[in-house]
Parts: C-alpha cells; sequence; structure tokens
C-alpha cells in the first residue's frame, strides 16, 4: 500500500492499515497528536478503527504548548 505520510510518500507491505498500526510502525510515541487523513480530522477513539485506503494523504502534528 503507497500513502503520503506527511508530505513524502510511504510504502506499507499490507492491503489495510489503522491508523494505530502506522503510529506504531513509524514510533509516534508522542501523547499530544492530531491526526487529519485527506483533510478530515480523526478522533482518538478511532485510531484503532478507522482504515488508510492506498492514496491517502495522512498529516501527523505534534501539539506542543508553552508559554
Amino acid at each position: 500500500m503507497e500513502i503520503i505520510l506527511n508530505n513524502r510518500q510511504e510504502s506499507f507491505d499490507r492491503e489495510k492499515i489503522t491508523i494505530s498500526e502506522i503510529l506504531q510502525i513509524k514510533n509516534y510515541t508522542f501523547k499530544m497528536l492530531v491526526i487529519k487523513v485527506n483533510s478530515k480530522l480523526i478522533k482518538k477513539d478511532a485510531y484503532d478503527i478507522f482504515e488508510i485506503n492506498e492514496g491517502d494523504n495522512v498529516i501527523v502534528l505534534h501539539l506542543v504548548s508553552g508559554g
């Protein structure tokens, strides 16, 4: 499967993949993440069930707070 992840072409050796699986494979461990798939915001409780499709555009943003 080929997708765009943070504006880069990425290949995964499977037909279906969830957001949680991508986060694990790419080692995203930061707790405060925002995920968008094809410009649609995905809620955290859907990460385990939301499936990414071939050619999807996935954006993973790390939220950082400061003062």
